[in-house]
C-alpha cells in the first residue's frame, strides 16, 4: 500500500487532527509542516497531492509508537529507508500493543480469516524460510478492521473516502 493511503486510513482511525499529526512526527524527531500533513493527506487525483516518502511515513509510524508506548531508553530508532507492507504491519502491531490474537481478531472484523501460522509468517526475518511476503489485501484488511474496532462498524469507510 501507498504511504499516504496508509497516513490516511490511521489518521482517521485514531480522529487525529493535523496538529496531532505533526505532534506525532516530533515525538520521532522530525518537523513537519502543516501544508505538507494537507499535501500527503490530499488523494491522488488532487491539485497539490505530494507522495509521502518511506522515510517520512517510517518516522511517523516511530512517532506513533513512541506516542502510544512510550519512548525506549537510548537512542531512538532510525527510520527506515524503504518501507515495505510487513515493516508497516509490524510497527502497527506494536503501535497499537496487539498480541497475535487481537490482530487476528481485527482481520476477523474485516471479514479476513488467517491462521496464527499464516500471521507469524508477515513478522519473520526477510531471510526465514516461513517467511511470507504481506499484501496490500492483507494490511488494507487490518487497517479496515482497526476502524471498525476505534470507530465502530457503521463508520467504516473505504480507502477512496478516508481523508
Amino acid at each position: 500500500m501507498k504511504a499516504n493511503d496508509c497516513l490516511r486510513r490511521v489518521r482517521y482511525i485514531l480522529d487525529l487532527t493535523d496538529k496531532e499529526v505533526i505532534a506525532l512526527f516530533a515525538e520521532a524527531g522530525q518537523y513537519v509542516t502543516r501544508t505538507q500533513v494537507i499535501d500527503w493527506l490530499k488523494k491522488d487525483d488532487e491539485p497539490g497531492y505530494r507522495e509521502c516518502s518511506d522515510v517520512m511515513f517510517a518516522t511517523f509510524l516511530n512517532g506513533l509508537i513512541n506516542q502510544r508506548r512510550g519512548k525506549k531508553d537510548g537512542p531512538q530508532p532510525r527510520p527506515e529507508k524503504s518501507l515495505n507492507n510487513n515493516m508497516v504491519f509490524r510497527k502497527l502491531k506494536i503501535a497499537f500493543n496487539l498480541q497475535a490474537e487481537e490482530v487476528l481478531s481485527i482481520l476477523a472484523l474485516a471479514d479476513l480469516n488467517i491462521s496464527a501460522h499464516e500471521l507469524s509468517a508477515f513478522f519473520r526475518r526477510p531471510d526465514h524460510k516461513h517467511y511470507r511476503d504481506c499484501k496490500d489485501q492483507i494490511l488494507r484488511n487490518f487497517l479496515t478492521g482497526l476502524q471498525i474496532k476505534y470507530r465502530g462498524a457503521s463508520d467504516v469507510q473505504s480507502d477512496e473516502d478516508v481523508s
